[in-house]
């Protein structure tokens, strides 16, 4: 789905944001990309849509090479939503917002209505539709943001930072999104700090650093390596750092690996009273 090779770039001010990433997605992954801020993530998933260009090496999306293909054509197949949703809100209303890039690749009218009135109503935006969506709050443009892009039913979709803004009850609704796309057979990249969010989320976390990736592998397996997300600079699943400082007293066998609190409770030794009762 994405073939990612060796890929350098460096800005104009001189700074290397990707040092020989290399990277491959298989269709209908959902993947987490983490790391601090400068890590590299954004830089990365601009390659993917072809806003940049790999000064070395090479991106391959469905078997299009992003260095001589049109920002146009891969902007089809790879929906991406930025950080800030501002950076891509143009419609005058809410409305025209989803219809954009609908009329933009050339869907009817009766469907384009239809994908409207869907996008409206699974991100709980009908009641803002003639609404300007700059007079939205900033978790309701991002909503907007992801609405619009998942409109025109892209094969790749890019969430940077999906959860910024959104309170529980909308973060459940993203992630009832992604169930949905993953059912669909579409491949998800998240760039997120949010690490709660993807834990339970994504079937794999890759980790940045310096603009190289230093972890790639299932979510349980790399999030739950305490130290290295410390090293990388992201503040470790809540449960997983209970386990670790537990495992370091040794209250906890080093091989267990508990992540959710029921797991937690499942391995902690059961203490007894004054009495010797459990």
């Amino acid at each position: 789905m994405i073939s990612i090779e060796n890929i350098y770039y460096k800005y104009d001010d001189g700074t290397e944001a990707l040092r020989g990433v290399t990277l491959r997605v298989k269709r209908g992954e959902i993947v987490a990309l983490m790391g601090e801020n400068g890590a590299g993530k954004t830089t990365l998933v601009k390659h993917i849509n072809g806003l940049l260009k790999p000064q070395r090496g090479k991106v391959v999306v469905l078997g299009m090479d992003t260095r001589h293909t049109p920002v146009s054509r891969l902007a089809r197949v790879v929906g991406m939503v930025f950080q800030n949703p501002d950076f891509q809100l143009f419609g005058e209303t809410v409305e025209e917002e989803i219809k954009i890039a609908l009329k933009n690749f050339g869907f009817p009218p009766s469907v384009i209505e239809k994908r409207v009135e869907w996008a409206l109503k699974i991100f709980g935006l009908h009641k803002y539709r003639d609404r300007s969506p700059y007079t939205l709050s900033i978790g309701e443009r991002k909503r907007l943001c992801i609405a619009s892009i998942l409109s025109y039913d892209p094969e790749i979709v890019i969430l940077d930072e999906p959860t910024a803004g959104q309170d529980f009850l909308q973060k459940e609704k993203i992630a009832e999104i992604l169930y949905m796309l993953k059912h669909q057979g579409k491949t998800v990249i998240i760039v997120t700090h949010d690490v709660e969010f993807a834990l339970k989320r994504s079937d794999r976390v890759v980790i940045m650093k310096e603009g190289q990736i230093v972890a790639d592998g299932p979510t349980r397996e790399v999030l739950g390596r305490v130290d290295l997300l410390l090293q990388a600079r992201l503040k470790p699943p809540q449960i997983a750092e209970a386990a670790h400082i537990l495992s370091r007293k040794g209250l906890l066998a080093r091989n267990e690996l508990p992540l959710t609190p029921h797991e937690l409770v499942r391995v902690l030794p059961i203490v007894g009273d004054n009495h010797g009762n459990p």
